[in-house]
């Protein structure tokens, strides 16, 4: 099916592409996406022809669109980053790349105009993130990523890669305010269902649910009471000896995923981030406090609060695991056996099981069903379900349930799991009365591209913009040229 769509117009086409080169390190590095203060002096920049075993040369300006430049080597350099990273550039022209650009700082600019504000150290936490990713998937060094990119030292590597996410974090704000009070109604669905010819209805590929119940072996009293002692130690050693809060995270927490930025989160209190008790004793806090030690399913925490922003709390937080035995690891196994025989002997049904003892909260009580986070429903499809999900189940005939599943969680603590599937749906041409969440989610989306098709053009006419040279014959299906 064929969407209606100009140029989002030309991002909806090639946004897969371009999202694979954004995904880490490799953006567009080039000093063109900084605010620019003076036109005339952008108009000569130095920076890295595409060929990089050639001299510097100097690099024209694209475009001016608002406050910011676009160099040509911006172009190029996606380009180039987007091979590196193996994405296919069949039917994605330069034209196509550089509309892109130009609609990400259209809505930067914009961002800025509507005072949009971005969290500077979630930017910060993210260009860590991005340079640890890329460091361990290139297999350079910093030196050797430094002089790639002919960067002078570390500091500036950093701060230009800090301007480049601020603006595409900016850009993906500026697009949320867009469309976040967009809605369809079931008439605006029945509408939109009914003008498409029934040659061209999608088709869905095979649904079907998915249910787990979860063991997790239990730490003993003891070994809880020696980590909140820790915890408590940690607590002390910061305010009364004016300890390091970051050193300790480094040194002791669990959450070695969090080590990177020393234990830095940014929560917001109208966006959900952390489990419900973290949030809890972090919103309840004054800032410069050091919480007392709390649980949540991933074990104990304190947290530090270092800055609250209005809506943002930026929070420092140590995580400890309670060690767990192997008396109780075995103990929990032989729990999910007994399980799994009972619901196979046909003694109690895997809802009941499920219910009765899982120890997974998300599921508990929903009879063990896991919940679709795209679609917010029990329905998975299989050709967009999560690769690791999909290797446990893709053998299961309805109904079956598995054989015992050992999983280790992102803080290597141990669980046990039986699965089955049911309620299983063939692929199948769009039908409105079995699939009419998927057909509102695909008429939402259609409105939502129309909103934003309006908004762009209704700001490239009221925002100053300027193409140059070979850049004026691309084919824009946008205005940009403001003919």
């Amino acid at each position: 099916m064929l969407l209606k769509i100009k140029n989002l117009k030309s991002t909806i086409k090639f946004n897969q592409y371009v999202l694979i080169g954004l995904f880490c390190l490799v953006s567009q590095f080039v000093s063109a996406q900084i605010i620019i203060e003076d036109e005339e002096e952008a108009q000569v920049v130095k920076t890295d022809s595409v060929d990089r075993t050639s001299s510097r040369k100097i690099d024209g300006v694209a475009a001016v669109v608002g406050d910011y430049i676009i160099l040509d080597s911006d172009i190029d350099n996606t380009i180039l980053q987007l091979k590196a990273q193996g994405a296919s550039m069949e039917g994605v022209t330069r034209c196509q790349l550089f509309g892109k650009l130009l609609e990400d700082k259209l809505y930067a600019h914009h961002a800025i105009q509507d005072s949009i504000v971005v969290s500077d150290a979630e930017i910060r936490s993210a260009v860590d993130y991005q340079l640890q990713q890329f460091l361990a998937q290139s297999g350079k060094t910093m030196e050797e990523l430094i002089a790639f990119y002919n960067k002078e030292d570390e500091k500036s590597f950093r701060d230009e890669m800090f301007e480049i996410n601020k603006s595409n974090k900016l850009a993906s704000e500026m697009q949320k305010k867009i469309i976040e009070e967009v809605e369809v109604t079931p008439e605006e669905v029945r509408q939109f269902f009914n003008k498409i010819p029934e040659d061209e209805r999608p088709t869905f590929g095979t649904e079907l649910k998915v249910a787990q119940i979860v063991i997790e072996p239990k730490a003993s009293p003891e070994n809880v009471q020696k980590a909140i002692d820790q915890l408590n130690q940690f607590r002390a050693d910061v305010l009364e000896n004016g300890a390091s809060f970051r050193s300790k995270v480094v040194l002791y927490t669990d959450d070695k995923e969090s080590i990177k930025t020393g234990g830095l989160y940014t929560l917001y209190r109208k966006k959900p981030r952390m489990v419900k008790e973290f949030r809890d004793v972090a919103f309840a806090m004054q800032e410069g406090e050091i919480s007392e030690p709390f649980e949540t399913e991933f074990g104990w925490h304190i947290i530090y609060l270092e800055k609250i922003r209005g809506q943002e709390y930026d929070v420092r937080h140590i995580l400890l695991i309670p060690e767990v035995s192997q008396e109780a690891v075995n103990e929990a196994k032989a729990k999910i056996e007994n399980i799994r025989e009972r619901i196979i002997a046909g003694d109690i049904s895997f809802e009941d099981a499920a219910r009765e003892s899982s120890d997974e909260k998300e599921t508990k009580s929903e009879g063990g069903y896991l919940i679709n986070p795209a679609t917010q429903d029990y329905n998975f499809e299989l050709t967009r379900m999560d690769p690791e999900l999909y290797g446990q189940i893709q053998d299961l005939e309805e109904d079956e349930v598995s054989l015992i599943v050992t999983e280790r969680g992102r803080t290597g603590n141990i669980k046990f799991k039986i699965m089955k599937v049911s309620d299983r749906v063939d692929e199948h041409v769009a039908d409105y009365s079995k699939d009419y969440l998927k057909i509102k989610e695909l008429a939402l989306n259609e409105k939502r591209f129309k909103v934003i098709e309006e908004w762009q053009d209704e700001k490239i006419m009221e925002t100053y913009i300027k193409i140059n040279g070979e850049h004026r014959d691309c084919e824009f299906s946008s205005n940009w040229l403001k003919k």
